[in-house]
C-alpha cells in the first residue's frame, strides 16, 4: 500500500450548482427537447383539451339543466345520451340527421367517383383534345368553397314556398318544386360537383404511376377497352378508390354550409345542421352528443383510410416506362368526350361564377332587360334595403369583415406556419422518439374531427373561464386560437416533410464555431426551409378564407369575416350583396391557391398528367 504524499489533495468533486449551471447551458444551447415538450403542452392544451370538455359536457349535467337531469350542475349523468338516442325527440335530434347524412354521403360518393373516374382517366391516359388544359381547369371548384355553389343554385331554383326574392326560374315564368329548389337533391349534386375535382387529383395521380406495359400488353394481345379497364385498371386502382370514398365521407360530415342554405329552409337537417340548431337553443349537451359522433365518424373513416393506404402498397406495380404509355386513342368518341368534359367544367365553374356575377347586377332578379341591370349593388348609396343601405364595396361592414379576414386568418396562418416548422424540427431532430410521435399525432388530431365538431369543443372550453384562460367567446383571440389549432395538421406535415430533407452538417458546423441554438434558427434552419415556411402559411391562409364551419360557430357580429358576412346577408335576404361577397371570397381563395402554386413551384395538376 502506497502512503498518500502529505503535499498531495483529493480530486475535487463539481458542486451541484456547478453541475447545474453545466446542465443549463447544454439545455440553452440544444433545447431541441425543451422546445418538444412546450410545444407538446402547448398543442396538448389548444387541440386535444377542448374535445375533452366536449366529451365531459356529453356526460356531465350543465347549468340550467338540474331539474330536468335530476343532478346537480357538473354531476355524472346519461340524461343526454339518452335525450339525444332514445328518447321523443331523438328522431329529430339525431337519427334523422344522421340518416339524411348517411344518404347524402353515399350518393355524392357514387356520383363523384363514377364522373371522377372517368375524367381522370380521360384526362390521364387518352387523347382527349385540350387534355392538358382541362387538368388545370377541373380543378378550380376544389379551389372554391362548396357553398359558392349552394349561392348560384338558390340564385337560380329558389322558390315561392320560402319567401323572399324569387329565383331566375320562377322570374322567367316556372316554379321549381320543393325538391328541387331545395332538399336531398341539390345538397347532393352540389356537394358531387365539389368533389369530383377531388377524386381526379387522386385518382389521376395513381394512374399517372401506374405501369402502363399492362395495359400495352392486354391491348397487343387482343382484348377489348372493356376488358382491360375491368381486368387490369379497376383492380389496380380499387384502394385509390376506396381511400377516395372514405375521405369524400369525412368531408361530408364536417360540410355546412351547403345543407345550412338548401337544406334548413325546408327543415332537411344532417348531423352539422343539427349540432348548430343545438348550439344555438343553447342545448349544450346534447350538441356535445351530436359533435362526439360526428368525431367518432370522422375518426372511424381516416382510421379506415389509413388502412386503405397500407393496403395500397400491395397493389404496387414498378416500372421505368409506365409514364411514357401512348395516350389511348378514343376514335369516334374522342368530340363526344370532349363535348362531356366541356359540359362539366361549365356546370361547375362558368355557370355558377357567371349567375353569381349577373346576380349582383339586376335590381330584379331574373329580367334580362338593359334597364335592370345596375352596379348600386357594388357602388350604389341609399338603397332602402334592410341589412345595407349602400352598395357592398361603399359598406364598413363589407371592409370591417375583409380587414378581419385578413387580420384574423393572417395571424393564424402564420403562427401555424411557425408552429409547423418548429413542430418538424422538433419531430426530426429530438433524440426522444416517443416525444417526436407524441408531437406528431396531437399536432395530426385536428383531422380527425370535423370543423364544426372542434368549433363546437373550442365553444365549450373557452365560452367560459378556464384554466389561466379568461372567458373568450365573441372576441378576436378566440378565433385565432381555433384556426391555428385547426391548421396545424397542414402546417406541422409541411414543417416536418422539409426538416427531413434538410441535414444536420450546416446546423453542427455552426454550432462547431459558436453560434447558439436562436441563431442556427434564425440564420440556417429558417432560410433553409423558407419555402416550406411560405407553404405552410400560405395553405392554412387559403383554408381559412374558405371556412365557415369554423367561424359561424365562434364568430359574432363585432368580428364577422367574409364568410360569415356573407351568411347574414342571407338570412337578410339581401341576395345580391351576399352574392357579391362571395365573389370576393372566390376571388380571395383563387388568387391565394395560384400564388401558393408560383411561391412554391408547385401545381395542383400535377397529379394528373402531363
Amino acid at each position: 500500500m502506497h502512503a498518500q504524499h502529505p503535499l498531495s489533495l483529493p480530486a475535487q468533486q463539481p458542486s451541484s450548482l456547478s453541475w447545474l449551471r453545466y446542465r443549463w447551458q447544454r439545455l440553452l444551447h440544444t433545447p431541441t427537447t425543451l422546445l418538444g415538450w412546450l410545444l407538446t403542452g402547448l398543442c396538448g392544451y389548444f387541440i386535444v383539451v377542448p374535445v375533452v370538455a366536449l366529451l365531459l359536457d356529453a356526460v356531465q349535467v350543465q347549468f340550467g339543466d338540474e331539474r330536468r337531469a335530476a343532478a346537480e350542475t357538473g354531476a355524472w349523468t346519461q340524461y343526454y345520451l339518452l335525450r339525444t338516442l332514445a328518447s321523443p325527440v331523438a328522431d329529430s335530434l339525431f337519427w334523422q340527421p344522421l340518416w339524411h347524412t348517411l344518404r347524402v354521403a353515399s350518393a355524392v360518393i357514387l356520383i363523384a367517383l363514377s364522373l371522377g373516374s372517368l375524367l381522370a382517366w380521360l384526362i390521364t391516359r387518352t387523347g382527349l383534345p385540350a387534355r392538358r388544359w382541362f387538368a388545370t381547369a377541373l380543378i378550380v371548384p376544389y379551389m372554391l368553397p362548396a357553398w359558392t355553389f349552394a349561392m348560384a343554385w338558390t340564385t337560380l331554383f329558389r322558390n315561392r314556398s320560402i319567401g323572399g326574392q324569387q329565383g331566375w326560374c320562377e322570374a322567367l315564368g316556372w316554379q321549381p318544386p320543393d325538391w328541387l329548389a331545395y332538399g336531398e337533391l341539390p345538397i347532393i349534386l352540389i356537394l358531387s360537383l365539389n368533389y369530383i375535382p377531388f377524386v381526379i387529383l387522386l385518382l389521376g395521380n395513381a394512374l399517372r404511376t401506374f405501369d402502363g406495359q399492362l395495359e400495352e400488353s392486354a391491348r397487343l394481345l387482343g382484348a377489348r377497352p372493356w376488358c382491360i379497364a375491368v381486368r387490369i385498371l379497376l383492380p389496380l386502382m380499387l384502394p385509390a378508390l376506396m381511400s377516395a370514398a372514405v375521405l369524400i365521407f369525412a368531408k361530408v360530415l364536417g360540410e355546412f354550409g351547403v345543407s345550412y342554405l338548401l337544406g334548413l329552409p325546408v327543415n332537411y337537417s344532417v348531423l352539422s345542421t343539427s349540432l348548430f340548431r343545438s348550439i344555438e337553443l343553447r342545448q349544450s349537451g346534447t350538441a356535445a352528443v351530436v359533435a362526439c359522433a360526428i368525431m367518432l365518424f370522422g375518426v372511424l373513416s381516416l382510421l379506415l383510410d389509413a388502412t386503405l393506404l397500407r393496403e395500397a402498397r400491395k397493389f404496387v406495380t414498378v416500372s421505368g416506362k409506365g409514364g411514357q404509355l401512348r395516350p389511348h386513342p378514343l376514335g369516334r368518341w374522342q368530340w363526344p368526350a370532349f363535348g362531356l368534359v366541356s359540359l362539366l367544367f361549365m356546370v361547375s365553374v362558368v355557370l355558377p361564377l357567371l349567375v353569381l356575377t349577373l346576380s349582383t347586377l339586376m335590381r330584379i332578379p331574373g329580367h334580362f332587360t338593359l334597364d335592370n341591370f345596375t352596379l348600386d349593388f357594388w357602388i350604389g348609396e341609399h338603397l332602402g334595403t334592410v341589412a345595407e343601405s349602400r352598395g357592398v364595396l361603399l359598406s364598413p361592414n363589407l371592409w370591417r369583415a375583409a380587414w378581419n379576414t385578413l387580420w384574423i386568418v393572417g395571424s393564424a396562418a402564420l403562427a401555424a406556419g411557425l408552429l409547423g416548422l418548429l413542430v418538424g424540427y422538433v419531430v426530426v431532430r429530438t433524440p426522444l422518439r416517443p416525444l417526436a410521435l407524441l408531437l406528431r399525432q396531437i399536432t395530426f388530431f385536428p383531422y380527425l374531427v370535423p370543423g364544426i365538431a372542434f368549433a363546437a369543443a373550442y365553444l365549450t372550453l373557452f365560452a367560459e373561464p378556464h384554466g389561466p384562460l379568461p372567458a373568450l367567446y365573441g372576441s378576436v383571440i378566440l378565433l385565432i386560437l381555433a384556426l391555428i389549432a385547426d391548421e396545424m395538421p397542414y402546417a406541422s406535415r409541411a414543417g416536418i416533410a422539409a426538416m427531413m430533407q434538410l441535414g444536420r452538417e450546416p446546423e453542427e458546423a455552426a454550432q462547431m464555431a459558436g453560434a447558439g441554438w436562436w441563431r442556427r434558427l434564425l440564420c440556417i434552419v429558417i432560410p433553409l426551409q423558407k419555402g416550406a415556411l411560405v407553404t405552410g402559411v400560405l395553405l392554412p391562409f387559403i383554408s381559412g378564407i374558405n371556412g365557415l364551419s369554423l367561424f359561424v360557430m365562434l364568430a359574432v357580429p363585432s368580428s364577422d369575416v367574409l364568410t360569415t358576412y356573407a351568411l347574414r346577408l342571407i338570412d337578410y335576404n339581401y341576395l345580391q350583396a351576399a352574392n357579391a361577397v362571395v365573389l370576393l371570397v372566390c376571388l380571395l381563395a383563387f388568387t391565394g391557391t395560384l400564388l401558393t402554386q408560383r411561391l412554391t413551384g408547385t401545381n395542383l395538376a400535377q397529379g394528373i398528367g402531363n
